[in-house]
């Protein structure tokens, strides 16, 4: 390149950020200052990389025509990635903070939302008190002044009927019109008997959606009487005819406007406990006529009802005796005199909070305040625990055990399993200990037991299988007993006072333990791992297992019985691979002398037999790095006495004759392979060696397996006594040339 710029030229360009060119061509121009990271020049560059009209692919052209070499293009290539880093450092910060503040936003409509239904709620009942209270005092008014509750009512209602015979047409015509529309619905007469006072106040044609997805579902038809809500679905092939689909008590209905969110509007929600339907209405008017025409029902059936308790509370005089004759009924009347009489003993049923008590389990329920509601039933039943059973008593009996059930659903419920199991078991406490208190200890018993069993079981499904076998173990046992132990100690807080549910825990136990053993049966002795990792394993459940009796359950007993099988099979399958292994050297039998050629191998083994027991090991080494025994017989020591070490970490009662019986056939194998070889031998040399290993077999082997057997079982073996004390080598025919065994 023709065109240079001096190191002076260059230093000013960058220090002072010049935009005059610089006589000999290359300059540092307008162009060139943009390049530039201090200063203002970072902040031009920045401009000039946000505006509209940027080309990168000019911008480089440019930039490589008016750069003094390599040196300028890769200072300005790190200033650029350097602006690059700032900006997205930049985007993060506004990103994290544009976040927190929608969370802030977010929680502070949540606030006001529950705010604003706290609000409704509070205007509702405050709605509700004022129109009682009208009514009450109309009521009182009526009372004081027959003559002027019925100038009242007349005026109120220009169709109110003015003789008792217009009463009795109008009441007639009433139940004429339900008779009518009912017989076009099928299936309600035995569900919806005609009584005097039942009449038809409104009905009409709506549409149902599903509650979760707004789905439409069905035409219905709807009755509403003076005490109750018929809901009929219409028959498609016959006109104007009805079947029947539910019927819903006034009592325990509650109506819900739902907001208008085209296309869905003119939707209202009715609430029976613990469902809930949405119909929606031809249009606005009638969805406006329908919920008016539901909530003056409700009031009305309120009030009428508050009526008749309130008459059936007032004391009736007693009638009056005819006069007798009898000389003899006087003292007979003195002393009936001194006993009060079943009217006067008429229980007070018109205190304000025996009156609002089944609305206010309503709301207990709604709000999930069971402790409330629970304590409002024991209020009710000590107040009427030495109350004479009366036809109101028991028309409140039969309100109030209807909130009962709905109640001990709702409690059923938050025990399911079908909720969620996160909280460990205290979450249930709760709804145990009030259904306890609702007298429901078996069925809380039952649930909490079942609550329980689904949380072990998900525990253990959610547990990762590991690549180490022992590793799985370890965090399935830590899992699963910690679970067993948390559940004791709840069951324990929760049903101390219930001594008849602690067999069902037991019974629960022994369960959850089976599906423990099946999952580490699987994992264990299925994929058929080696004895002494399943003998770890087990050791591991056992030492887990033992926490129990912190609260003194003792599940071992258990464990041994699911066990046993898999145990079992385990033992005599390595059995198996050691005859066969030792079949295997002894086809191979040369009878030589060991030589491990160094000394490091010799002091290994010596290492090795003091680890299985062998403390007299040295006699039989000889000069050098030679042993005085078999290859054969010393692998035979290792492997046997390796079997019965990790057999005893496996052993309970259940399984002593399999371990013995076990031991002697591997025993045997090898004494059999010994008394053969020295009945055909005929080298003197090798028959004496021969003897020297039956010597070690018997003197040394055998009494070191005897010994670590009755340490690891507390009791002596007769059979491995029996074989160590056969005073000669067992008989073969010595014309045979096969080992018996």
């Amino acid at each position: 390149r023709s065109r240079r710029v001096t190191a002076g030229s260059r230093s000013r360009c960058r220090g002072a950020g010049a935009v005059s060119p610089v006589p000999g061509g290359g300059g540092c121009g307008a162009d060139m200052a943009l390049s530039l990271g201090e200063g203002g020049g970072g902040s031009r560059l920045r401009r000039q990389l946000e505006s509209g009209g940027f080309a990168a692919g000019e911008y480089v052209k440019q930039l490589s025509q008016q750069s003094d070499g390599d040196r300028d293009l890769q200072e300005h290539r790190q200033r650029i990635q350097a602006l690059s880093e700032e900006t997205a450092q930049s985007l993060k910060r506004n990103v994290y903070q544009n976040y927190r503040q929608f969370i802030e936003t977010a929680r502070e409509i949540s606030y006001l939302e529950s705010e604003m239904y706290q609000l409704s709620h509070i205007l509702t009942e405050q709605k509700g008190i004022m129109e009682a209270v009208t009514q009450a005092l109309l009521l009182q008014a009526d009372r004081d002044d027959p003559a002027l509750g019925a100038r009242r009512a007349a005026a109120a209602d220009p169709f109110l009927p003015l003789s008792a015979k217009d009463a009795a047409a109008n009441e007639e015509g009433r139940q004429r019109t339900l008779t009518t529309l009912l017989e076009k619905v099928e299936g309600c007469r035995d569900l919806l008997p005609e009584s005097p006072g039942k009449y038809l106040v409104y009905n009409g044609d709506l549409v149902e959606y599903d509650a979760d997805h707004m789905a439409q579902i069905q035409r219905v038809h709807a009755f509403l009487m003076n005490d109750c809500l018929l809901v009929a679905t219409a028959l498609p092939n016959r006109r104007g005819a009805y079947r029947y689909d539910a019927l819903y008590p006034l009592d325990g209905l509650a109506v819900v406007n739902v907001k208008d969110n085209p296309p869905m509007k003119d939707m209202f929600k009715l609430l029976m406990f613990p469902e809930s339907r949405i119909f929606q209405a031809e249009n606005a008017k009638i969805k406006k006529e329908w919920l008016e025409v539901l909530e003056e029902t409700k009031r009305n059936r309120a009030l009428s009802e508050k009526r008749r308790l309130e008459q059936e509370a007032l004391p009736r005089p007693a009638p009056t005796p005819p006069e007798s004759t009898n000389p003899f009924d006087e003292d007979e009347d003195e002393e009936e005199e001194d006993e009060p009489s079943a009217e006067e003993e008429a229980v007070d049923l018109s205190l304000e909070w025996i009156q609002e008590l089944p609305e206010d389990l309503d709301v207990c329920i709604a709000q999930r305040d069971f402790e409330g509601a629970v304590d409002l039933l024991d209020k009710l039943n000590e107040y009427l625990a030495d109350k004479p059973v009366s036809q109101p008593v028991k028309e409140l009996r039969a309100k109030v055990d209807e909130r009962v059930r709905q109640l001990t659903d709702v409690l059923v419920f938050e025990l399911s399993p079908d909720r969620s199991l996160r909280g460990g078991p205290r979450a249930t406490r709760r709804a145990v200990s009030q259904l306890i208190r609702l007298g429901q200890s078996t069925k809380a018993c039952e649930l909490f037991l079942k609550n329980r069993a689904a949380a072990v079981q998900t525990a253990i499904r959610q547990l990762r299988i590991e690549g180490a076998t022992l590793l799985y173990i370890h965090k399935l046992c830590h899992v699963f007993f910690t679970s067993l132990l948390e559940t004791a100690r709840e069951f324990e807080t929760d049903f101390a006072g219930n001594n008849g549910c602690y067999s069902a825990f037991v019974v629960w136990a022994r369960s959850s333990m089976r599906m423990f053993v099946d999952a580490f049966s699987k994992q264990v002795f299925d994929s058929k791992e080696s004895l002494s990792t399943a003998a770890e394993c087990v050791k591991v459940a056992k030492e887990h297992c033992k926490q129990l009796s912190e609260i003194g359950l003792d599940l071992t007993f258990i464990i041994h019985t699911l066990l046993v099988k898999d145990i079992k099979g385990a033992l005599q399958s390595y059995k198996d691979i050691i005859i066969e292994a030792t079949k295997h050297r002894n086809s191979e039998e040369m009878w030589r002398k060991m030589n491990l050629m160094t000394p490091e191998a010799l002091g290994k083994l010596r290492e090795e037999m003091r680890s299985c027991g062998v403390g007299n090991f040295d006699q039989y080494t000889g000069d050098d790095c030679w042993v005085n025994l078999s290859y054969t017989v010393v692998a035979f020591t290792k492997q046997t006495m390796a079997f019965l070490e990790e057999a005893l970490k496996l052993y309970f009662p259940e399984l002593h004759m399999v371990l013995l019986e076990s031991l002697v056939e591997i025993i045997l194998v090898a004494v059999q392979h010994v008394d053969y070889s020295l009945r055909c031998e005929q080298d003197a040399e090798k028959k004496a060696f021969i003897r020297q290993n039956a010597s070690f077999l018997y003197e040394t082997v055998l009494p070191v397996v005897e010994k670590r057997f009755e340490e690891g079982v507390g009791k002596p073996a007769k059979q491995l006594q029996d074989l160590r004390n056969a005073s000669r080598l067992m008989r073969v025919n010595p014309e045979s040339t096969t080992s018996v065994v």
